[in-house]
């Protein structure tokens, strides 16, 4: 004989869990359409400069020791970090919104 739980058990057990805090992920928020308008891949660094301005900061570029590993620069805006390969975007990342916001390490320096 198998035991079928009845419907109204689970329901009424998650309701009583719905009380626990959740946390922001920055995963959920960046499935999400840009609350900002970021860079799109391709752009070069003198484009993403005239539409978005000076970045906070240009963290040290990594690679290039060899051919096959391309320098690697990235720009850090406050919503978010741009990479660069070369002088053309490559990827656009980004950064928690707050403290409370569950995301990636800061970049390393």
């Amino acid at each position: 004989m198998t035991h079928r739980p009845n419907t109204f058990v689970l329901l009424a057990l998650l309701a009583l869990c719905g009380g626990a805090r959740a946390d922001t992920l920055l995963v959920e928020r960046a499935n999400q359409a840009p609350a900002v308008a970021q860079p799109t891949r391709g752009l070069t660094m003198g484009e993403v400069e005239a539409r978005f301005g000076a970045p906070q900061e240009k963290l040290d570029p990594r690679g290039g020791q060899k051919r096959q590993w391309p320098m690697i620069n990235r720009w850090v805006y406050p919503q978010f970090i741009v990479y660069f390969e070369k002088n053309k975007v490559i990827d656009v990342v980004a950064r928690q919104a707050d403290s409370q916001e569950i995301g990636p390490k800061p970049p390393i320096r």
